[in-house]
């Protein structure tokens, strides 16, 4: 199954180009305002990284972006997701909306961010990573949430550490 989710932000982008390949435009199509979507879906392909959302519905309280504005209206099924990826041990959300809604049904602890905390789903042992929100609305700079990403995906293996 494919768990390439195409609507993710184009910073999320910005964000793997700096990570994987030192280069923020890598994965991102400025001038049509797109993304590459073949180079991700290779990317993530070879490394091993699937991306879904932890709400299939969600309603916008206000017209923002902003994380204190959402309302959940129906939470993924995580462990059917799990069902179909069994060497899966490291679950990313990115931002606290998304860690909070994880942790409300699978008795998880919210780590800091650019941490992890074990917990388990469905009989699996697992980690959850809290990364900062790929959010433009975020106040960070790219550039540190880069360094935030890079870090974790070499803790999970996804990347070297050289």
């Amino acid at each position: 199954m494919d768990f390439f989710y195409p609507n993710r932000t184009n910073m999320m982008w910005e964000i793997f180009g700096i990570v994987f390949f030192n280069d923020a435009s890598r994965l991102v199509d400025a001038e049509h305002k797109t993304f590459r979507q073949k180079e991700i879906v290779r990317l993530l392909n070879e490394r091993g990284i699937a991306i879904f959302d932890t709400a299939t519905a969600v309603r916008r309280l206000q017209g923002n972006a902003s994380d204190k504005y959402l309302e959940v209206v129906e939470k993924t099924d995580i462990p059917a997701l799990l069902s179909q990826i069994p060497f899966c041990h490291d679950i990313v959300c990115t931002g606290q909306k998304s860690a909070q809604t994880l942790c409300e049904d699978y008795a998880a602890t919210v780590p800091p961010m650019g941490e992890a905390s074990a917990f388990s789903i469905a009989g699996r042992e697992m980690h959850l990573w809290r990364m900062p929100s790929s959010s433009r609305a975020f106040p960070m700079k790219i550039e540190e949430k880069a360094r935030y990403y890079r870090s974790m995906m070499q803790q999970v293996g996804c990347l070297s550490s050289e």
